[in-house]
């Protein structure tokens, strides 16, 4: 990590390692030896520092070409993960199916059964998917098809948008005007 650390102090390097790991200001600030309480504060000030800063920016810039992961390529994914729908992976269909004959009036006994198929794998994206697994059992199997957590990826693409506000502004005019009878600014 050449970028700029030699113009930080130690923990303010330390501050730029441990923030890249999941780039939570307050958990950084912790674990680069700050203390606890102030932790929340001590994070958002030295983001806020434009050598700090600038020394992210470019650690961030490095680990982007050297694992050729892009903030557009993660987005994309989310969204690919968000939008996703079920019809992109199965089919389904009710369908009458006759499953015997009234025993009295011979007149077919109808059953409306759901089947569901899986696509063909070829034509489905995996990368939405976290699970697909099949369980035989003696009257028949059981396919369990999972998506990614679609919810989980529109909060982290909201985020990313900054349609959240998470932190509260709680400011109020807290100053009193108090007389006191017989003061001698009272004439």
């Amino acid at each position: 990590m050449t970028c700029d650390m030699a113009k930080l102090t130690p923990k303010q390097q330390a501050f730029v390692k441990e923030y890249l790991i999941d780039l939570n200001a307050t958990q950084a600030a912790i674990r680069a030896g700050y203390s606890k309480k102030t932790a929340e504060a001590t994070g958002s000030r030295l983001l806020r520092n434009v050598k700090v800063q600038t020394a992210i920016q470019k650690a961030l810039g490095e680990r982007e070409a050297r694992t050729e992961v892009t903030a557009d390529m993660v987005l994309k994914q989310w969204a690919k993960i968000a939008f996703a729908d079920i019809k992109d992976v199965v089919t389904w269909e009710h369908e009458d199916v006759m499953i015997k004959r009234d025993k009295k009036t011979g007149e077919p006994v109808m059953e409306n059964l759901l089947t569901i198929d899986l696509k063909p794998s070829d034509e489905v994206d995996g990368t939405i998917l976290s699970e697909v697994s099949e369980t035989i059992m003696k009257d028949g199997r059981k396919v369990t098809v999972k998506m990614n957590d679609r919810m989980r990826a529109l909060e982290m693409l909201g985020r990313h948008l900054g349609m959240f506000n998470d932190k509260m502004n709680l400011e109020a005019d807290m100053s009193i005007n108090i007389n006191v009878k017989g003061s001698k600014d009272e004439h």
